[in-house]
């Protein structure tokens, strides 16, 4: 298989070129055009981490310090949602053919958090980022709440079956839903962080400003990424829902490993242990972890006895609070200073981007959908998959796909036919989003 995205030379000029913009350029042609820079920078990244080839799209971004931008970044377009999304969704006089661009512009954040979650697995990574972890480190606190404060079936918006729902009404949805796997990626990264550094501005925003520890106990405690449907356990493995059979339910996910580890980390550190306040209200959230420390976990997991000896140890102990001490202490500033440079702009910018962004001419969407097309190539995509399709029916490899949605597999046509009753509402729905994509983009056939 062909380990290429882009060539060397290709991801060097693309990084080179990495730019921070501001608000109001949200969107826009040169915005755009950095888009599928990072877009393709993120697939390559991926391709060669998991065929375990030359990381050069890592090494890149290490060595020209272009890291703190793609935070500014991803940032900038959080800001965005928050900020001026809701405000140009009310406007009465913005009606736009086609939502894709929009759309384009949310994604942004995802790929961004994916690309930073592939390479900051890598320790050159973290210190790369610079001060700028401080500021990933409040972006990743603001997706863990939210993904805490909310049940799992509130985490999910279906876009099936709703009928007379506008474009921008689906639009709000997709962004909802695209923030579930946002924050799922917010764990991973936190937990590369907790690994990595050994600043103390970083670790005092982690445990002193934040409370991370409580927060990740939140998590284990409401587990997100589980749920049961229709009496069947599933569970949110490789961006997608997938039922768990009664011998794996005790299995644990690559997520539950990362908030583990964060843990282990965040706890058994020295400098943490030095940091963090075990107040009573800490440390009763802290000793519901035992409940969930059994033989099995640790098994999969072994460096969870140690945490669980000094979660013993805790039981039966009172730690002093930590001292006060004198610190000069780094502040994250790109949230801040987005909000800052912007307030009171939030409508003024969203009629200008109606006006001069999202509402393109045929020929730009045209034009558009094309470049999309080569960033997109379907065959990229597939050689990214974490694993080999399975069929849809008896979950087997599959080999062939369902020629009217593509969004489903199969091993034989038997077996498609077996399952036709089950799949034929999502594909209906599926291929009717196909064809409105198409028409919103006015590509002919």
């Amino acid at each position: 298989m062909d380990s290429s995205v882009i060539l060397p030379i290709e991801a060097e000029a693309f990084v080179k070129s990495l730019e921070t913009f501001s608000l109001k350029e949200v969107g826009s042609e040169r915005w755009f055009r950095q888009h599928e820079h990072i877009e393709k920078l993120n697939m390559q990244a991926i391709l060669s981490a998991s065929v375990m080839h030359d990381e050069f799209v890592e090494e890149l971004l290490v060595s020209y310090g272009k890291i703190p931008v793609l935070v500014h970044e991803m940032i900038l377009v959080e800001v965005w949602k928050h900020k001026v999304f809701p405000v140009l969704c009310q406007l009465q006089d913005f009606n736009p053919k086609s939502t894709f661009h929009l759309y384009m512009v949310i994604h942004h954040e995802a790929t961004i958090i994916n690309l930073l979650e592939t390479i900051m697995y890598n320790k050159d990574s973290c210190e790369a980022a610079g001060d700028s972890v401080l500021d990933l480190v409040d972006y990743c606190h603001r997706k863990l709440t939210l993904l805490a404060s909310r049940a799992t079936r509130e985490g999910q918006h279906s876009l099936t079956g709703k009928a007379g729902v506008s474009s921008i009404e689906e639009l709000q949805m997709q962004s909802a839903a695209l923030e579930f796997e946002i924050s799922l990626k917010a764990v991973s990264v936190l937990r590369f962080i907790t690994d990595h550094t050994e600043s103390i501005s970083v670790i005092n925003r982690m445990l002193c400003t934040h409370n991370m520890p409580c927060v990740l106990v939140q998590l284990i405690d409401c587990c997100p990424w589980s749920r049961c449907q229709q009496g069947e356990a599933e569970k949110y493995i490789n961006g997608r829902w997938q039922r768990i059979p009664v011998e794996d339910r005790l299995k644990m996910t690559k997520l539950d490993g990362q908030i583990w580890i964060s843990l282990y980390n965040l706890l058994l550190k020295e400098d943490c242990q030095r940091k963090y306040d075990f107040n009573n209200f800490n440390k009763n959230q802290l000793l519901k972890l035992r409940g969930y420390l059994t033989e099995v976990l640790m098994d999969q997991l072994p460096n969870l006895v140690e945490l669980q000896r000094y979660l013993a140890h805790l039981a039966l102990t009172d730690p002093a609070p930590p001292r006060k001490e004198l610190i000069l202490e780094q502040i994250p500033e790109m949230w801040n200073h987005i909000v800052r440079e912007n307030n009171g702009k939030w409508k003024a910018i969203a009629k200008y981007q109606v006006k001069e962004t999202f509402s393109p001419s045929e020929r730009d969407l045209r034009l558009q959908a094309q470049r999309l097309d080569r960033v997109y190539n379907l065959d990229v995509l597939e050689s990214l998959l974490p694993e080999k399709p399975k069929c849809g029916s008896c979950g087997k490899e599959a080999v062939k796909r369902c020629s009217q949605c593509q969004g489903e597999w199969y091993c034989h046509r038997e077996c498609q036919v077996k399952h036709w009753p089950k799949h034929k509402r999502a594909c209906q729905l599926m291929a009717g989003a196909a064809e409105k994509i198409q028409r919103d983009l006015h590509i002919s056939s």
